[in-house]
């Protein structure tokens, strides 16, 4: 087998109950990473890693196969992505389906692109780099990052740079949270991914958006709703 997508979805979610499959824009979050990994025609499995019986049955009805229940070993909040996707690539060596390469596709990523997947593919291939993964950049230098003191009064960062042209620093990124793609045995081994072993796949500001809290999911459907109307 070439290539499998592995979508982690585990059940206890705590900040967001049920995050993994509650109505994203009309429909459960998790269908949009699923159905843009079927439109990349890129894989031969699309496998959602789940915990949890309900997750299973919504992951199927949008076309992913289930072929294990996650162990609990793996499904607490302690357990690192690279666990879970360990473990669905050594399951698949186990039952006689090795993949080449794997794509982890985050479930809460709803501006998830087949034509990104298919760029983090190509490139991947491309550079014989161990991953390739989405980042965008920040939209403000981060040389010139405040914080606030105990004191409350604001200080900076980089004191050095706050004079500095903003066009004069060094752009940077970050990771996006949409998916990672990586050789089998580079998850498996447990190389590092946010190393020169990676290559990025740069995403626009505007399809990127971190979904961990109540004002990031209103934040993110309003982002959609506007990209959707643009379109």
């Amino acid at each position: 087998m070439k290539a499998v997508a592995i979508i982690p979805a585990r059940g206890g979610s705590k900040r967001i109950p049920r995050k993994n499959i509650r109505t994203f824009v009309g429909k459960p979050i998790i269908a949009y990473s699923i159905e843009a990994a079927l439109q990349s025609a890129l894989f031969d499995r699309v496998i959602v890693s789940t915990d949890d019986e309900e997750i299973a049955a919504v992951a199927q009805n949008f076309g992913a196969e289930i072929p294990f229940l996650r162990p609990k070993a793996i499904a607490d909040d302690y357990c690192g992505t690279n666990d879970v996707v360990k473990h669905c690539l050594q399951w698949l060596e186990t039952n006689g389906t090795p993949a080449q390469y794997a794509c982890c596709i985050y479930a809460t990523a709803p501006f998830v692109q087949a034509a990104f997947l298919r760029e983090g593919f190509d490139k991947l291939v491309e550079s014989e780099k161990s991953f390739a993964f989405s980042v965008t950049s920040f939209p403000y230098p981060i040389q010139r990052a405040l914080k606030i003191n105990h004191q409350g009064a604001v200080e900076a960062f980089y004191p050095e740079n706050i004079l500095v042209r903003s066009q004069d620093l060094e752009e940077s990124y970050h990771d996006a949270g949409q998916f990672y793609w990586g050789k089998a045995e580079a998850f498996i081994d447990d190389v590092v991914t946010f190393s020169s072993e990676s290559i990025p796949v740069i995403l626009p500001r505007y399809l990127v958006q971190d979904i961990d809290t109540g004002e990031d999911w209103k934040r993110a459907e309003l982002m959609y709703k506007a990209w959707e109307s643009a379109k």
